[in-house]
């Protein structure tokens, strides 16, 4: 945990932006896996890490702005889970490090809330992302699965949001904290990964990294010699001399703070000349877009500009044809760059994401597009210092997309289809790496990792 004043102050915060009311902040529960004592790996909820810092099962917190009160409702311990679980320190004495002095009874959360909706005290709750979540809020306010999803509070998501995006100093150390370990993982697989290893094989082996330093994977590892498949997780496929193998992978701190990086490197000792070819242009795109993230700009456009250079690169080895920018204006970049350049990154790897990404992403005067490409960008706002953000742009050729723009002869004046099919199984190539923007531009978050050419090579040797 962080200090105590570090959760007094954000709840602190959170009550004057939310100004009344109760803020309900559901923590989560032990899942089974398949019977109810084997569970799966628990991970408490974000927002309720953020603003109460307990990774505690079966917590949930109040905070009544009203009446100025903060209470956490949890059970202790009985000597039946004593006998299993061995003796844990008092609930009580674990909200106290949060400076919170109110710990009552999970059953009489219920109550809390029928006499909060009788005095017409309005609950404000983050949407629930979780089945157990949404029924118990059933329960709680007697209303409908779809009253749960129409009643949350926009205004307590508009407020995490304002305070979640911005990271603070002890934060960014957590978050190069889990950079760090995860540029550590990425250089095993650099060097170890040999032809005749399974995907999982590797895979493993970063995981096992991730959870020596006291932390965990912050999402499953996707490691693939098919790059074209955005989130493809490794499988018991053996790995092939002349093929490319894509990592994405990161670490989470005990505190869960996340990285998020993605290398792409030849089976080989080398890449190709055609290899080497695509992963250059996805560098000078990858290079460009982190040049160009500052203060004021709109990711957006950043966006847009990693897709412009992929464009230009790709004209360069003869898959597009005319002006490059009138190309990206028809979305032509789509058709190789499905997904978005990046994303807010924090507690959560996609940070907030349960929050809605009109709400973290973009803003009232900017609203998130909707067609094929765009529509997976979930950051286009402006910019600001403060922000934790990947950058990470790629080349996927997607033989059954292919297939089907060739055969609407989709966009012909800019692709040459004869030259795309000699490309049609080159598979995918992606760069990430993490970004803190700063008062005047950014810097790279943690260990530097190797991405050029000549330096992946030569930990390939």
């Amino acid at each position: 945990m962080f200090s105590k004043q570090t959760y007094i102050s954000r709840r602190n915060a959170l009550k004057q932006k939310v100004g009344s009311g109760l803020v309900l902040l559901l923590g989560n529960l032990e899942t089974g896996m398949n019977y109810r004592d084997n569970v799966y790996p628990f991970r408490q909820d974000s927002s309720f890490l953020y603003y109460f810092g307990l990774d505690v099962a079966s917590l949930h917190a109040l905070i009544d702005i009203d009446n100025d009160r903060e209470m956490i409702f949890g059970d202790e311990l009985t000597i039946d889970d004593i006998v299993w679980t061995g003796p844990k320190e008092a609930l009580a004495e674990k909200a106290g490090k949060a400076g919170v002095s109110e710990v009552k009874p999970l059953a009489a959360l219920s109550g809390f809330l029928r006499d909060a909706m009788s005095r017409k005290q309005q609950v404000h709750y983050l949407p629930p992302y979780r089945a157990e979540h949404t029924l118990q809020l059933q329960e709680w306010l007697a209303c409908s699965p779809a009253q749960v999803s129409e009643q949350v509070s926009v205004k307590l998501i508009k407020a995490v949001v304002s305070m979640r995006s911005y990271k603070s100093s002890e934060e960014i150390v957590e978050i190069e904290k889990a950079v760090d370990t995860s540029v550590d993982m990425h250089l095993e697989f650099m060097q170890a990964t040999r032809p005749g290893m399974t995907e999982k094989e590797v895979a493993a082996k970063l995981q096992s990294m991730a959870i020596a330093r006291n932390g965990d994977i912050a999402y499953p590892v996707i490691l693939t010699v098919n790059g074209e498949i955005l989130h493809t997780h490794a499988r018991d496929l053996p790995m092939q001399e002349g093929q490319m193998a894509l990592c994405d992978a990161g670490a989470e701190t005990a505190m869960h703070y996340c990285g998020d990086l993605t290398r792409t490197i030849p089976m080989g000792r080398q890449f190709t000349t055609v290899q080497k070819e695509m992963y250059e242009i996805v560098l000078y795109a990858q290079k460009s877009a982190i040049e160009a993230c500052k203060p004021g700009i709109l990711f957006r456009d950043v966006h847009a500009l990693a897709s412009l250079k992929l464009l230009e690169g790709l004209q360069s080895v003869g898959i597009i044809k005319g002006d490059p920018a009138e190309a990206l204006s028809h979305d032509v970049h789509t058709l190789f760059f499905q997904c978005g350049l990046g994303h807010m990154m924090g507690l959560d790897v996609h940070d907030m994401e349960n929050l809605g990404e009109q709400y973290v992403g973009y803003t009232d005067d900017l609203r998130k597009g909707t067609t094929f490409g765009w529509k997976s960008l979930r950051l286009g706002r402006a910019l600001e210092a403060g922000f934790v953000i990947t950058v990470e742009p790629g080349l996927y050729l997607i033989p059954t997309l292919i297939d089907r723009w060739k055969a609407e002869n989709k966009l012909s004046q800019f692709i040459d289809y004869n030259r795309l099919e000699q490309f049609r199984n080159f598979t995918g190539i992606r760069i990430e790496d993490n970004l803190l923007i700063t008062e005047s531009g950014n810097r790279t978050l943690g260990k530097e990792l190797v991405k050029e050419t000549s330096e992946v090579e030569a930990l390939r040797g």
